[in-house]
């Protein structure tokens, strides 16, 4: 099937690891160029080396951290002179530390909002001129389940990542207007670095942990970045056009809700 992308300009932040670059290597293998960041310059330099050996696609890359205005009005910046706009914007960064209530200062509830909706709100700021311009364009988040069904021990992600999916439904009726779609994706139990952290913690082997992990799975499983990145780029596509403020869960069927 060809996903009528090939030659659109996309951004994808925390793209050097996990869901972001499995993301960005998607994109460029259905023919985009890409824009990327990461808050480690030689993870990001590393990761866009991969994609363009692997796909041959135009690669920019930039250290910057999108919980940082100045950093994010660099990102699009750098974007608009390589590209000329932004067609597709995959929002992502890293998630606010577990705790339960008793343990979280209000810097930390602060960072929460900071990093997983005012990001995501900066980012969707710069990019719209030119995808009005354009009259076509596709705005994306990574989030978490925990939009669906709040997950034991992340007190701070399922207080504000539902806020993320109010937002972006909202912005739907706006953005419709200008054949503009805007999804949440939330993903589950992604074979990412963060979640193979739970291995250490455990006292459990790769192996052991993941068996364990896909346990309470119904396709008995975790999943795959790539996996993952295939969803997004779909939504990403030409043959998405009908999908718009959405919150898709990619889970192998973890959340048990309807909706």
């Amino acid at each position: 099937m060809d996903l009528g992308i090939r030659g659109k300009a996309a951004l994808v932040t925390a793209a050097s690891k996990g869901m972001g670059k499995a993301t960005a290597m998607g994109l460029a293998a259905e023919g985009c160029r890409i824009a990327i960041c990461a808050r480690t310059a030689a993870d990001v330099k590393a990761a866009a080396e991969e994609i363009r050996s692997k796909t041959g696609a135009q690669v920019v890359e930039l250290t910057a951290d999108v919980t940082k205005k100045d950093d994010v009005d660099r990102l699009i910046q750098r974007a608009h002179d390589a590209f000329g706009g932004v067609d597709i914007l995959v929002a992502n960064c890293g998630g606010p530390p577990r705790g339960n209530l008793e343990e979280m200062t209000d810097e930390q509830w602060f960072g929460a909002f900071e990093v997983s909706t005012l990001s995501v709100v900066r980012l969707i700021r710069g990019v719209l001129p030119s995808m009005k311009q354009k009259r076509w364009g596709r705005i994306l988040t990574i989030q978490s389940v925990s939009v669906k069904q709040p997950v034991p021990g992340l007190l701070l992600s399922n207080a504000v990542r539902p806020g993320v999916a109010g937002m972006f439904k909202t912005l739907s009726d706006d953005l419709g207007k200008h054949n503009i779609t805007i999804n949440v994706v939330c993903p589950g139990k992604i074979m990412t670095d963060r979640l193979l952290g739970g291995a250490r913690q455990m006292g459990l082997s790769r192996d052991e942990f993941l068996s364990k992990a896909g346990l309470d799975v119904p396709l008995g499983r975790v999943g795959t970045p790539e996996e993952f990145a295939n969803v997004m780029v779909f939504l990403a596509s030409e043959r998405a056009s009908y999908v718009t403020g959405v919150a898709l869960q990619v889970d192998g069927g973890l959340i048990r809700g309807n909706v």
